[in-house]
C-alpha cells in the first residue's frame, strides 16, 4: 500500500469516529490538494487552539482556495469543525478539516 493509501486510512478512521458518513472521492480530492504536507508531521495536523495557524486557514484556504469572502460565518465554520472533530481530539488531520470545511461551506465543487 503506498504512503498515500496510509493517510487516506488514517483521516477515514478519524471521520468514522465522529460520525461523518464522506463522500471518499472528494476526500481523497481535498488531501491530493495538500501535496506533500499530509506527509510532514507537523504539517498534516491543525492546531485547533493557535489563533494564528487558524487565521491562515481561513486566508488561505477558505478564502483564496475556495473562493469565500471574509466574514463572521467563516470563523463560525472553523469553530463547528473544531467541534465536530472534538476539541479534545489532539490529531485533527488537516486533510479531515480541510474536507470538512468543504462540505461546511457547500464548495466541493472546487474539486470537480
Amino acid at each position: 500500500m503506498s504512503k498515500f493509501d496510509d493517510c487516506m486510512k488514517d483521516y477515514e478512521k478519524q471521520l468514522t469516529k465522529i460520525g461523518v458518513k464522506y463522500d471518499a472521492a472528494l476526500l481523497r480530492k481535498v488531501a491530493k490538494g495538500l501535496g506533500p504536507s499530509i506527509y510532514n508531521r507537523d504539517a498534516s495536523t491543525v492546531a485547533g487552539s493557535d489563533k494564528s495557524e487558524l487565521e491562515r486557514v481561513k486566508k488561505n484556504f477558505l478564502i483564496k482556495k475556495l473562493g469565500l469572502k471574509d466574514s463572521p460565518k467563516l470563523d463560525e465554520a472553523i469553530a463547528d469543525v473544531i467541534q465536530q472533530i472534538g476539541k479534545s481530539t489532539r490529531k485533527k488531520y488537516r486533510a479531515v478539516f480541510y474536507y470538512l470545511l468543504v462540505k461546511r461551506t457547500r464548495k466541493s465543487g472546487v474539486y470537480k
